[in-house]
């Protein structure tokens, strides 16, 4: 992540000159290494921050991309997981269904994007193998010991299925439990007790199943797929809004409501999306917890959450 530097600087710049709030500055904590040189996330600073005050890049429908063989109009990124993690990408939004609906079973477990409430499953529009996906995902987490890493499901299949899906990649063992309105752990906490993964999933908690923990009961979002950057806000749109952790969703929708290619570059400027997650620390006294975005090489989503992780908050 080294290479961002330039166009960190160009942000921070930005933000600090006038793009948000003067009584927001660069926190002295980003100078402080700490003594075992650990660093999270790409900063130091990061290990001993809590969960949810950390800001990460995340990608809506990671896998529906034209590198993962899914096309326009139901992909949403042109590069896949290997370039997405080289980038910095820590967060993931994945859509999880069956390949053949009349025979589910753990085998049959894909990524497609598309809702499973018709009658023929979204994956006839492309899918990604799930099992491989998350193996390539285990391998770059085992390069990266001291990154966390969250996956956010919009699942479609058995719990039990998914479940059996992450534990033959060997995921399971790395996913971290949180107890509802419990302070959120550190980063470094989440490292040291070799729990790296956190799991939501867009469904009710399952008290048998208790790392998949239900993101609009443990969270919450902003809107998503306005049809202008000027329609964006801060405002709580789904889920509990008196929870730390939330997604700052900034991706446009273009024709039938699907995803806009046309004007990522300017959505994902990153003063535009640095000046947005400023609006909403001034509204909500925090730091978006993720910034999700689609067509993520348009821009720089990345060095985006690298300025705001290093904003001064007021305690």
């Amino acid at each position: 992540m080294s290479a961002r530097k330039p166009v960190l600087v160009v942000v921070l710049c930005l933000v600090l000159a006038g793009c948000t709030s003067p009584d927001l500055e660069v926190s002295d904590e980003v100078v402080q290494q700490p003594e075992d040189g650990l660093v999270c996330n790409g900063l130091a600073v990061l290990c001993d921050r809590s969960y949810d005050n950390v800001t990460f890049p995340e990608t809506h429908n990671a896998f529906a991309t034209h590198e993962d063989g899914i096309y326009y109009p139901a992909s949403n990124h042109r590069t896949g997981l290997d370039a997405q993690w080289g980038a910095g990408i820590r967060a993931f939004m994945l859509d999880t269904h069956y390949m053949d609906t009349s025979e589910p079973n753990p085998n049959g477990v894909r990524f497609c994007h598309g809702n499973g409430d018709g009658t023929i499953s979204p994956c006839v529009y492309g899918s990604v193998g799930a099992v491989a996906w998350l193996n390539d995902l285990k391998l770059h987490m085992a390069n990266a010991p001291s990154d966390v890493v969250t996956l956010l499901i919009e699942n479609y299949v058995q719990a039990d299925d998914l479940v059996h899906v992450l534990d033959e990649v060997g995921l399971m063992g790395d996913a971290y439990v949180h107890t509802l309105n419990e302070p959120w752990p550190t980063l470094r906490e989440l490292v040291e007790q070799n729990h790296r993964l956190v799991l939501f999933w867009e469904q009710a908690s399952d008290a048998n199943h208790p790392y998949f923990h239900d993101f609009l009961t443990f969270g919450w979002t902003t809107d998503y797929a306005e049809e202008s950057k000027e329609e964006m806000d801060c405002v709580p749109y789904r889920g509990d809004g008196f929870q730390p952790v939330y997604h700052m969703n900034n991706w446009l929708s273009g024709p039938l409501g699907l995803s806009s290619p046309n004007n990522a570059e300017e959505t994902n400027d990153p003063a535009f999306l640095a000046e947005r997650a400023t609006e909403c620390i001034q509204m909500h006294g925090k730091r978006p917890t993720f910034i999700a975005v689609d067509w993520w090489e348009d821009g720089d989503v990345v060095a985006a959450a690298l300025a705001v992780n290093q904003l001064e908050l007021d305690p």
